[in-house]
This record gives structure tokens, C-alpha cells and sequence, in this order.
């Protein structure tokens, strides 16, 4: 083990829980790697409050001891790296599913200047029992599926546990998840701020424990796909919203100069009706996703490009307001005409359809004016200078990829 003042490269990181049946054997896996590589090393064990003796074990074999009192696998690999004095950081579950004792592909990538370096354990190989079939078809395709569509990045196993990185890039992106969903906040932060990322294969063994693993697949899947909704704005409001506003609006549009026909099904004022409803969904929908990024920008967890910033300019929060106004008083003057024109007929009985037909545009303009006015002031509200954003937070504040890397295949950058 070297020591607190020598110059360390590598961390090989495992969080732990009561892994006292697999801890030794990985810690050893670990050890034998960095004799056989003579790359300066340290174990780090991140115990999260094991109660059946394996802090002893680590020490016992010369394995480093970081306690984090935050229950989570999230929380425990924070304070690992934290507490790690490498360079690097290579992090792995202590269950004897990941073989310690094969890094190299890692620290070459590493070494050539990737950031994070992601295991593909379906390019490596998958030991018979090691996964659940519902991970391996389902689970991990679905999610790394989605991850790559919202993010870009062409990495094909998302949730992989043994990865590499540098230890101050990852430090620097700030990650605050505690639990499962660390190993999705990892990758797309990381892909947001820029670092170069890559993938190596990597094998996957049954784990040697006789418990259940602490994994919950529902729970936690849905935790990850949560996450990545939740990072992705576009696709879960903006892209939706502009379908609906787009199709709501203009089959509005056209019903409101009369009745349609389209393969012999006839489409009227019902139609319209519920094409409004859509109408407006969408609109918020999209209202939503300029929310949420502006709220992203403020609190410093999701970039912010020129086309946004650009657009959050033009549409200042008086233009707002005055857009709004402009759309309710539209409407409030259409639905009074509509009312006076009853009342010059004495208020006898309407014809329902072309009644509807005018009310609609009404109820829309009123709906969409007042919602404008209510978003602008909460974007308002969002936008306002304090403290907090005259010094942003910098998550992402992450030096220039080496251009020496940067240029290395697509089939592994985005």
C-alpha cells in the first residue's frame, strides 16, 4: 500500500455492504493487478455500514477503509472517491462479479486521455446466471437504448458497474444521486459536460454471495429511467408538446372553416373539441420544457447552448406578458362578439355546431393567453439574479478534450 505522500495513480474503488463472503477475494484480485502492472495503487474500500466484520477484513488485507454514513450505492461511491488518491479511479461491486485482476484495458484508455472510460459486459461476455434474463433483454437494452437516443453517446451498456475515470473530471460534474440511478447520473453528466468517454469490454460473473443481491429491478429501473426522463427536457416535454400543438392546432384550424371528410368519416365540431384539448396539452407541454431548462440553467445541472440562449432573450418576461395579454384579450373579445350576437337574437336557441365552432378558438384563446401570463411570471421569477447564480455552480467546468482523443472513432464517441 503506498503511502499517504507517494504519488498514486490508480484507485481500484468498491462500495460495500456486508460483502464479508466475496470482500478478500476481490481485494486480493485488486492487488495481484497492481503487483503484476507495477502501477502505483491503493485499494479503497467505501463501507456503508457493513455489520458483519467486513471493514476488519479490508484491513487485515492492507485495503484502505473509507466509512460513508449515507446508506446508498450512489452515497458510497461519492465518498470513496472523494477520500481516493489517485488520479484514476477504477470502481467495482465487491461481489466477485467483476475480475480485478483485468484492468488494462481501462487504464490504457485512461492513460490515453478518456475521462470516463464505461465496461461493456456484452462485448466482454456474460457468464450463464450472472444476469436475469429481464436485465439482459429487457432492463439494460431498454435503458441504454433510451440513455443513447436522449444523450447521443454510443455507449451500449449504461449501467455497467465496472468503469474508470478521472478522478478531478468526475469530482468536478458534482453527482448528488445516492442511490442505484449514480451509475445513469455518472454517464449522462458526463456526456453532458463534454468529457471524452469511451467503452472496453468487459466480463460479468455469477456474484459468490448466498444472499440476494441488494439490486430491486422494478424499483430500481424505474429509478434510472426516471433519471434520464428527468435530464432529458426535450424528450420529455418539448419533442411530445410540439407533435400535439402541431397536430392539435391544425386540425383546429382547418374544423374551424367547417366540416371535413377524410376516408368517408366525417370530422366536425366534437372533433374539434378534442383537437383543442390537444392543442393545449401540447402548448404546455412545451411551455414546460423551457421551465425546466431555465430552471436546469439556474441551479447549474444541465448545459445551456447558444439557441437557448438565444431564445431565452428574445422572449424577455414583459414580452411574454404582453404576447399573453394579446392572445386572451383575442380571445375575450371573440367569445363577448359571440355573446352580444345571442343577445341580438334574444338569446334564443343556438345552432350548437356553428356555436362550437366560434367557442372553441375562445376557450383556446383565454386557456393559452392566461397560461402565457402565469409561465412568463414564474420564468420571470426563474430568471432573477441572486447570489447563488451570480457565482454558478461548476459542474461544468471540465477542461478541453485532449484533440488527440477527440478524434478517435465514432464507434465509441459521440
Amino acid at each position: 500500500m503506498p503511502s499517504s505522500t507517494e504519488n498514486v495513480e490508480l484507485s481500484i474503488l468498491m462500495p460495500c455492504l456486508n460483502e464479508a463472503e466475496t470482500l478478500a477475494v476481490c481485494i486480493r484480485k485488486a492487488q495481484r493487478y497492481l503487483e503484476r502492472s507495477g502501477i502505483v495503487g491503493e485499494v479503497v474500500i467505501a463501507d456503508n455500514g457493513s455489520t458483519d466484520g467486513s471493514q476488519d477484513i479490508a484491513r487485515s488485507l492492507g485495503a484502505r477503509v473509507v466509512p460513508v454514513a449515507q446508506r446508498g450505492y450512489g452515497a458510497a461511491l461519492i465518498g470513496g472517491t472523494q477520500a481516493a488518491r489517485g488520479r484514476y479511479v477504477i470502481m467495482g461491486d465487491a461481489d466477485d462479479s467483476y475480475d480485478f485482476s483485468r484492468l488494462d484495458a481501462f487504464v490504457e484508455k485512461l492513460r490515453e486521455g478518456y475521462q470516463l472510460v464505461m465496461g461493456n459486459r456484452f462485448r466482454g461476455g456474460i457468464a450463464p446466471g450472472a444476469m436475469p434474463p429481464l436485465h439482459k433483454y429487457l432492463g439494460n437494452p431498454v435503458l441504454s437504448g433510451i440513455g443513447r437516443l436522449f444523450f447521443n453517446r454510443h455507449i451500449r451498456d449504461f449501467h455497467c458497474g465496472m468503469r474508470g475515470y478521472d478522478r478531478e473530471a468526475v469530482l468536478r460534474l458534482r453527482l448528488v444521486t445516492t442511490g442505484m440511478e449514480y451509475a445513469s447520473e455518472m454517464v449522462v453528466r458526463a456526456s453532458l459536460a463534454g468529457l471524452a468517454v469511451t467503452e472496453v469490454p468487459t466480463t460479468l460473473d455469477k456474484d459468490g454471495r448466498s444472499r440476494p443481491p441488494h439490486l430491486r429491478s422494478w424499483r430500481d429501473g424505474w429509478r434510472h429511467l426516471r433519471f434520464l426522463l428527468l435530464y432529458a427536457p426535450r424528450w420529455l416535454f418539448l419533442y411530445p408538446g410540439l407533435v400535439a400543438l402541431t397536430l392539435g392546432g391544425l386540425s383546429t384550424l382547418v374544423l374551424m372553416l367547417g366540416p371535413r371528410e377524410v376516408g368517408g368519416i366525417g370530422f366536425d365540431s366534437v372533433t374539434m373539441i378534442y383537437t383543442s384539448a390537444i392543442t393545449v396539452l401540447g402548448y404546455q407541454a412545451v411551455v414546460f420544457s423551457i421551465l425546466t431548462k431555465l430552471y436546469a440553467a439556474r441551479e447549474g445541472f444541465l448545459p445551456v447552448g447558444p439557441r437557448f440562449r438565444w431564445l431565452s432573450n428574445l422572449f424577455t418576461l414583459e414580452r411574454g406578458l404582453v404576447l399573453g395579454l394579446v392572445i386572451f384579450v383575442l380571445g375575450l373579445v371573440v367569445g363577448i362578439a359571440q355573446v352580444l350576437g345571442w343577445g341580438g337574437s334574444g338569446f334564443g336557441e343556438l345552432d350548437t355546431i356553428r356555436a362550437t365552432r366560434v367557442a372553441v378558438p375562445v376557450m383556446l384563446g383565454l386557456t393559452l393567453g392566461f397560461f402565457t401570463l402565469m409561465a412568463s411570471m414564474f420564468a420571470g421569477a426563474l430568471t432573477v439574479a441572486t447570489r447563488s447564480t451570480a457565482h454558478p455552480t461548476p459542474m461544468l467546468d471540465i477542461p478541453a478534450v485532449d484533440e488527440t482523443v477527440a478524434g478517435q472513432g465514432e464507434e465509441v464517441r459521440s
